[in-house]
């Protein structure tokens, strides 16, 4: 190791770089560069290649770059507004190739008749021109590739190679390893140092190759050994509590229901019951698709807590969903002589006070509710059973917030957003995850079809044939934002229209514009089939359950995403009649018209899961943010998944062996998950 570098920081700021001012540093944050680590870290996400080739071993549209000798003068002509093109030729051996730069009209001066040029960009064989893309005054020893880097408009590439060749001659011998030997030996991986060196600036691409792919295995493994730290950590810390629920009251829970459970639904609720008779804190997703019963599995180990001495609570994102679930869950419950109780920001002030009171002195068992209750206010007796439903509506902080009114209560996080297994690693790499897959016995799957809108005389008539059975329909349009009022004119539009044509019929708007005692009251009217067509945005996604409603039309469905049009689809085929989905769209791109038929033809919501994963990649399936999805920058979940299964076998192995990073070989790897730490708690 060089003296400098001994001198130097590794997580220093990219300010005591040379060159690298206030507005250059804010220029690099935007990219989530803010050390010199991170400079490190940015890698290219493509290259130029800089071998020459000669002239007939190139494909036609091939990028490529060529040197030659300028044989005519460089001319620019001007055309339409603020266009021009350099044009000019050079000589590469026998053969005389045209150039043309676009809108550089400046790259004039740097063309010299019977100077030699290097130029890179994309050749057609039938004209024997290159379009241009870049002039290569000259290229560094050994370089045949130029790396690419992600950037926006508050930093330049040129710049940003700078910044990056300069970290790496003063500080890549301070650069440790992140996995450990006897890992890299046994995966055949490059060391750190290696992967930096060979990213930046590869001799060829199968060096690249190789490079980028120890890259992806050190990213997953330094996310995975954070999770399995965190994962050691909370069973040191919350032992929990062995719940001795009382099994003669479940099976008269059991007697009351008016139906079978599942094969799905008993082994989960097998797996929950396990979990709460041990002494370790439950921490399980459960994840079932829309409509498969997850509500009443929440029932039963809701029931079995209250059995045991302790209070539960559910959370859920909207109010309309509370009520639908205190509704249910109090019907079934208060025969068992438990007292439920429904805690939303619509409650009156009386009523809040009373049920804060009879929470905090236990005459309240169970409390269901939105965001109103992690208010400082809500206090339990003894809170065992967390419940979190559609828990990625939810940010970390806010579930937090819930689970430590209790002393180390079981968890227990719902979802109707059936994820791929290959998010589960990442997105819930800390939890048990137990799935219903099968639909309660009865239920039809629903017929779904996938319409452009000038056919939309048809899905009127089919409408109709509905409507005269005594069946309710929901109509669904998109309000993607509050702030859209065009969409919200649309939404009123469709209604009035819609109730023109149906002059029989009570044709009512539902949108979020709405106050919550609004919507309750549609959505009571509704389900008290008083109303015949609601006409409706996105409002009624999670929760709505009306079993005569057995047809539903989503017009411009290609405004939603999949998983969001699953869930709509949902509020439907609750009943035991046949139920219909309509999506009218005139997609324009090839995606969107895949996706279109992608829901149309799958009603699996794991298949469409996983459809939609291998579509968009790992982007926002439910929310970055909220879901807690990390960012990777090289490594591709859905891509490099056996990567990811194997680094966290190993990181867990690691951790398992040394869980607080004693040995002296993992001084690096502690001092970067320092570092994240610090910048996760600084964001």
């Amino acid at each position: 190791m060089n003296t400098i570098a001994q001198e130097k920081d590794l997580f220093a700021p990219v300010t005591v770089l040379k060159g690298v001012g206030d507005k250059t540093a804010q220029g690099l944050a935007s990219l989530g560069i803010k050390s010199i680590y991170d400079l490190l870290m940015y890698f290219p996400f493509r290259y130029n290649d800089l071998e020459t080739l000669p002239l007939d071993q190139l494909m036609d549209g091939q990028k490529t770059l060529l040197k030659g000798i300028v044989v005519t003068e460089p001319y620019v002509s001007r055309f339409g507004y603020k266009k021009s093109r350099l044009s000019f030729k050079i000589k590469i051996d026998h053969d005389v190739v045209m150039v043309n730069f676009f809108n550089r009209p400046w790259l004039k001066d740097k063309i010299e008749l019977g100077k030699e040029v290097a130029i890179y960009g994309k050749y057609n064989v039938n004209r024997q021109s290159l379009s241009a893309f870049k002039f290569v005054a000259e290229k560094k020893e050994g370089a045949a590739m130029e790396p690419i880097y992600p950037l926006n408009r508050h930093i330049k590439q040129k710049k940003l190679q700078e910044l990056i060749d300069l970290a790496i001659t003063d500080y890549l011998p301070l650069l440790g390893n992140i996995v450990p030997p006897e890992v890299r030996t046994k995966y055949k991986l490059e060391t750190d140092q290696a992967i930096v060196q060979d990213l930046h600036h590869p001799k060829n691409s199968m060096m690249a190759r190789k490079a980028k792919r120890s890259a992806i295995f050190r990213e997953f493994f330094l996310f995975q050994v954070q999770l399995a730290q965190m994962l050691n950590q909370q069973d040191d810390e919350a032992p929990g509590e062995a719940k001795k629920y009382d099994l003669k009251e479940i099976k008269r829970l059991i007697n009351l229901l008016p139906f079978e459970l599942s094969d799905d639904q008993k082994k989960v609720v097998n797996e929950i019951f396990a979990d709460l008779h041990s002494s370790r804190q439950m921490r399980r997703l459960l994840q079932g698709d829309v409509g498969a019963g997850k509500t009443i599995v929440a029932v039963f180990a809701i029931y079995a807590v209250v059995t045991a001495g302790y209070q539960a609570t559910l959370m859920v994102p909207t109010e309309i969903l509370a009520q639908q679930h205190f509704d249910k869950i109090n019907e079934m419950l208060s025969q068992l002589g438990v007292r439920v109780a429904l805690l939303t920001g619509d409650t009156k002030e009386l009523e809040k006070k009373e049920i804060y009171r009879e929470l905090a002195d236990g005459t309240i068992n169970v409390v269901i509710g939105t965001h109103a209750l992690i208010q400082d206010p809500v206090e339990f007796k003894n809170l065992g059973l967390v419940i979190i439903d559609e828990q990625h509506r939810f940010g970390v902080n806010q579930r937090n917030k819930l689970i430590q009114k209790g002393n180390q209560p079981d968890i227990l996080a719902m979802t109707a957003t059936p994820i791929p297994r290959t998010l589960a690693l990442t997105v819930y790499g800390n939890m048990n995850v137990s799935s219903i897959h099968q639909l309660p016995k009865g239920r039809k799957p629903i017929i779904s079809s996938w319409i452009t809108s000038n056919k939309l005389r048809e899905v009127l008539t089919q409408m109709q044939r509905q409507l005269d059975q005594g069946f309710q329909i929901y109509v669904v349009t998109p309000l993607i934002s509050e702030s859209e009022t065009t969409d919200l004119k649309n939404a009123e539009e469709l209604q009035a229209k819609l109730a023109q044509y149906f002059k029989e019929q009570n044709v009512v708007l539902l949108h979020g514009r709405m106050s919550g005692e609004e919507k309750n009251q549609i959505m009571d009217a509704f389900a008290d089939k008083k109303i015949d067509i609601l006409v409706t945005t996105s409002v009624i996604e999670v929760g709505v359950d009306v079993p005569n409603a057995n047809m539903m039309i989503i017009f411009n469905a290609d405004r939603f995403g999949l998983s969001q049009l699953h869930q709509l689809r949902g509020r439907i085929g609750r009943g035991q009649t046949q139920s219909y989905c309509i999506f009218v769209s005139d997609p324009k791109t090839e995606v969107g018209k895949k996706r279109m038929e992608i829901i149309a033809n799958i009603s699996d919501g794991f298949k469409l899961a996983e459809e939609d994963l291998k579509l968009r990649g790992e982007g926002d399936i439910f929310g970055k943010a909220q879901s807690g999805l990390p960012q990777f920058r090289v490594g591709d979940v859905v891509q490099d998944f056996n990567a990811l299964q194997t680094a966290q076998k190993e990181a867990r192995n690691l951790i398992k062996k040394d869980p607080n990073l004693e040995n002296y070989e993992y001084d690096f790897l502690n001092k970067v998950l320092k570092y994240s730490k610090d910048l996760q708690n600084s964001d």
